[in-house]
């Protein structure tokens, strides 16, 4: 709702109000009044002036409220209804995320591989409000977490919601190949002109049925570009583990990621593969992404406005004629 005066310059007017509402006292004063000659004034002192006497003013106040009426009416006070046409059409996106016990590793400090991604994805989402986004997430096996949706509140929940395999007590592993082909299967049924699949991983393809590079032929059949996101340091990484008391402990392990695999899986169906070695990188990387992927849609936006002048200069009229009435009929003064 937005509320608005056309003519706002008008309201400059209502400073006249209070000169005229003391205008008829400034004119008592300085006129002098009409006076009969009396022998003794005692009698007249007596008398209690009557409720036509003190209602007097009354008639000046609701000549001023009128004109107040009036003034705020030329105004033209608008209430209007702001809408938004939306024309053309988003990108249709498929989020593929890794969510084996590896992304659990402390490389992305402060947080881990899997929150940090996480972060990064969802302020990856908000900056799309037009697309429909589906997440995947995928250890051993591959699971639809969101079908494409433009309900973006719903996704963000959903999300947040995503877990380590080892913590959701799924199988352990890396079905890069399953998580992609889930992915493609989540948009092959799309008409929108740009499909995209965002896959980020920080492992080697070790379990599923599907092999990666057959799944990014098939997604470059059904017209599905692909990003690869390769994630983690080289070397050595920190990674929390259990050890045989369960108590949890930080070990040094290697980071192994096929690079060679995310790269052909990116050539294949005409997209790119990025390495993150650091939170830095991953948003500088979806930002890059999100650059690439423009959705085609015309934004155009309209206000319409209600005049509300008649319910000001209604009244104003009324009380006019009231005034009026009562100037001439209860409270008229004799010459």
């Amino acid at each position: 709702m937005i509320f608005r005066f056309e003519s706002p310059w008008i309201l400059t007017l209502l400073l006249l109000l209070p000169m005229l509402a003391a205008w008829p006292y400034l004119t008592r004063r300085w006129a002098k009044p009409a006076a009969l000659r009396y022998a003794d004034v005692k009698l007249a002192a007596k008398n209690v002036a009557s409720w036509r006497v003190l209602g007097q003013p009354l008639l000046a106040l609701v000549r001023v409220a009128v004109i107040g009426l009036i003034i705020v009416g030329l105004a033209r006070p608008q209430t209007g209804q702001a809408r938004e046409i939306i024309r053309g059409e988003g990108v249709d996106i498929a989020l593929a995320l890794d969510i084996s016990g590896s992304m659990a590793s402390l490389d992305f400090e402060p947080q881990n591989r899997l929150q940090a991604a996480k972060d990064v994805i969802a302020d990856f989402v908000q900056e799309r409000p037009y697309d429909q986004i589906g997440l995947v997430v995928f250890a051993n096996n591959a699971f639809s977490q969101s079908p494409p949706t433009v309900d973006h509140n719903v996704l963000l929940r959903l999300l947040e919601r995503v877990q380590l395999a080892t913590d959701l007590g799924v199988e352990d592993g890396t079905a890069i190949g399953m998580g992609l082909a889930n992915a493609g299967n989540m948009l092959k049924d799309s008409q929108a002109k740009s499909k995209v699949v965002i896959l980020l991983t920080d492992g080697v393809n070790n379990a599923g049925q599907m092999d990666p590079v057959t799944a990014a032929e098939a997604a470059q059949s059904l017209g599905i570009k692909v990003y690869t996101i390769g994630m983690g340091r080289p070397g050595q990484v920190p990674v929390p583990v259990q050890d045989v008391f369960g108590r949890q402990q930080v070990v040094m392990q290697e980071s192994a990621l096929d690079e060679a695999t995310l790269q052909q899986i990116a050539e294949t169906t005409g997209g790119r593969y990025y390495r993150a070695t650091d939170t830095t990188d991953l948003k500088q990387i979806y930002d890059e992404i999100n650059s690439l992927e423009q959705s085609t849609i015309e934004r155009e936006s309209f206000t319409r406005y209600r005049e509300l002048a008649p319910w000001l200069l209604l009244p104003a009229l009324l009380l006019l004629i009231t005034e009026l009435v009562l100037r001439k009929t209860v409270f008229r003064k004799l010459p």
